[in-house]
Parts: structure tokens; sequence; C-alpha cells
């Protein structure tokens, strides 16, 4: 399976709908990068993605986007493959 980065902050529900989801998916364990916690990384974030908000979730090497990004992918078909690494 994929590795499952997702940039995110303490008190996020889009960012725990992400979680359920992947989960859901059989994803056993996703990365968090808590940018609340530290400017450098909300800093990193933005050059990685050029957006200010979260969640922003990578799948190996594929940025994916926010919640309603992923949950797109997944209705589309597309979220499962990914995550296999296909």
């Amino acid at each position: 399976m994929a590795e499952v980065v997702m940039y995110s902050t303490v008190v996020c529900p889009y960012c725990v709908a992400a979680e359920r989801l992947l989960t859901s998916k059989g994803v056993g364990e996703i990365r968090k990068i808590l940018i609340d916690q530290d400017p450098a990384l909300r800093d990193e974030m933005i050059e990685r993605t050029g957006r200010r908000t979260v969640p922003q979730i990578f799948i190996g090497d594929h940025h994916v986007g926010g919640f309603d990004d992923l949950s797109a992918l997944d209705r589309a078909g597309g979220l499962q493959p990914l995550l296999a690494g296909e």
C-alpha cells in the first residue's frame, strides 16, 4: 500500500473525515504533519501544494488535495488504485 501523508491541524473536521475515508479503504497508517504546531510546516505545505487549507493529502508522490478532492477521487473509482500503488 502506498504511503499516505496528510497535512492537518489538531482540530479539523475535514481532516477527521479524510482519515475516516482512508481508514475505510484499508489504510492502516497515515503520517500526519500538524501544521498548527510549527509555522515552518505550514510554509512547507503551502510550498508543496500551493494551498493554505487543511487537509492536504499525498498518496505516494501524488498530491490528492483536500477532503473534497479525496472524496471525488473515491467516487470516480480512482482512490483504491492509487492506494494500491497502481
